[in-house]
């Protein structure tokens, strides 16, 4: 076994959001000792469930780097989720942004001054299309890192979610092994859904309902039955008529409060929206993992953003640990 082998493996969390990431590679065995976030309700976050690392605000582009170096030691892993909004296909007609997208380069520079063995960087699927993504690349692969790109999807990996994201996977000793999928049974919707009292429900066909909402009910209770509870899905590209059951995992999250639950009751159908709690199960989030700060738009945008963790530790510890078994 290397030196690297025998000792905890570092790393810093760039673009951290709340801490997904860093959930991730701390369940796989990982110290993470920094992250970076320009938003302050996901730093709050991310210094509540990290509280010994050390936490940088602003824009990654403005921190000095010499000084960072100085400050956090010696790195193994970089793990990177930069600006996906403008890559998105979730943010519909809006013009992207060039600085936005942009902001992937700043691993590049993190990286060339810190020299990690190994590098993560997630992103939504269509940042493939970006058209500096081979310059981005080529950017690592001539700092002699070997490059994996692999599109995972966490319902493969024990999340009840279905979730294809882009993972560049990034070692500067070895071609980086395959993720392979770690769970044979999908999880469904409902085994994150409370469909008892804990929450309030309001009547579905209630005064100013909206008529989309109502439609979309009306074309799952037709499939559905009417006795059977199912999800609406409220905002998003959805080419499944705008509901589904909750007999498979639960659609994309995204940075929007998306999801309402409808459920039958001697007083007709109820509905509400699903709560932060059940959102983060969804993820794959523990219970233990801290939503305390900003509003409740605030708390589904830092879960909408994240990644998954149960994804995060496999491909860690398939990058990292397995392959430190490996010749």
């Amino acid at each position: 076994m290397s030196k690297i082998s025998k000792r905890t493996i570092r790393a810093i969390d760039m673009f951290s959001g709340g801490g997904g990431s860093s959930w991730g590679a701390k369940s796989a065995g990982v110290e993470i000792v920094a992250a970076f976030d320009s938003w302050n309700v996901a730093g709050q976050t991310h210094v509540a469930n990290f509280p010994s690392a050390k936490f940088y605000p602003g824009q990654v582009e403005d921190l000095d780097i010499n000084q960072i170096a100085k400050e956090v030691g010696e790195i193994d892993l970089i793990i990177a989720s930069p600006e996906c909004t403008s890559h998105s296909p979730a943010r519909g007609n809006k013009p992207g942004s060039a600085k936005s997208r942009d902001t992937a380069f700043q691993v590049v520079r993190f990286a060339k001054k810190l020299k990690p063995r190994w590098i993560v960087i997630e992103n939504v699927v269509s940042m493939r299309r970006w058209g500096r993504y081979m310059e981005l690349k080529d950017s690592l692969q001539a700092l002699g890192y070997n490059i994996r790109e692999q599109v995972l999807d966490a319902s493969l990996f024990g999340v009840p979610q279905t979730r294809r994201r882009l993972f560049i996977l990034c070692d500067l000793k070895r071609n980086p092994s395959q993720i392979r999928p770690n769970k044979n049974r999908l999880l469904r919707a409902k085994a994150i859904i409370n469909l008892n009292g804990k929450y309030d429900w309001t009547p579905l066909r209630k005064r100013n309902r909206a008529r989309a909402t109502l439609r979309r009910a009306s074309r799952a209770m037709k499939e559905v039955g009417e006795n059977r509870p199912f999800l609406i899905v409220y905002y998003g590209s959805d080419h499944g008529g705008g509901w589904q059951k909750l007999g498979r995992p639960l659609r994309t999250i995204t940075t929007l409060d998306r999801f309402a639950i409808v459920k039958p009751s001697n007083k007709g159908h109820l509905m509400r929206m699903l709560q932060v709690d059940e959102l983060k199960a969804a993820m794959g989030m523990p219970e233990e993992m801290k939503f305390e700060y900003g509003s409740r738009r605030d708390k589904i945008k830092m879960i909408g953003n994240a990644v998954c963790p149960p994804v995060m530790k496999t491909v860690v510890t398939e990058l990292i640990f397995e392959g430190l078994k490996k010749p």
